[in-house]
């Protein structure tokens, strides 16, 4: 199979985006895929960072993730973009990154490229889906390929969510990480994109 390059590039608060977005590093490394992992910069105000306990400890303890540049999306054949929902959209730490890309859109080296995503909420129906299709719209101007898991694994029906895998971490204070399920929908997910990029990939290469 077709070798692929897959960047994996969230922002997390918690640590639930984390969990999820390391279970897709695994997944696509299982299918074959060369993986990059990515966490993008924290833009809150370390007082606000301070005050939460759980946040600054997340911080702390995987401080030693990489920071994302815009060589990553060009090196990537697919890039998963994990995010907490915020009201309903992508955090503003996420989209932070993804408005420096304008230098790239506009020499075409987002185009073409799979793009899915995955997200975390603390409430059931608490904005996930509105937050994945959120992030779509960005990757229409890009001109990428969307690939969204579906219902096309068994676990899916578990998951029960088409647009990306998606958690619910439950109220501040009182949170629940991932579960075995959740993570394999995420494994899962980053298969199929990698499967898809690799078609796409190998049919750009016998042409």
């Amino acid at each position: 199979m077709t070798t692929v390059n897959v960047a994996i590039v969230y922002y997390s608060a918690m640590g639930n985006v984390h969990a999820l977005a390391h279970a897709a590093a695994e997944g696509a490394e299982k299918a074959g895929a060369r993986v990059r992992v990515r966490r993008v910069a924290e833009t809150a105000p370390a007082a606000a960072v301070a005050a939460n306990a759980a946040w600054e400890r997340y911080r702390a303890e995987h401080a030693e993730v990489p920071e994302p540049v815009h060589e990553d999306l060009v090196w990537a054949d697919a890039v998963l973009w994990g995010t907490p929902t915020r009201f309903g959209n992508p955090s503003s730490q996420l989209r932070a990154f993804i408005e420096t890309t304008g230098p790239l859109w506009a020499q075409g080296k987002l185009a073409g490229k799979v793009y899915s995503a995955f997200t975390s909420s603390n409430t059931l129906h608490g904005g996930q889906e509105s937050t994945i299709l959120a992030l779509a719209n960005t990757f229409y101007h890009w001109g990428g390929v969307i690939v969204p898991p579906g219902y096309t694994d068994p676990v899916q029906f578990q998951t029960g969510n088409p647009y990306g895998t998606s958690h619910v971490a439950g109220a501040p204070g009182s949170q629940v990480a991932p579960s075995e399920v959740t993570l394999q929908a995420a494994a899962y997910q980053a298969r199929r994109v990698v499967d898809v990029a690799a078609a796409l990939k190998a049919g750009r290469t016998d042409t």
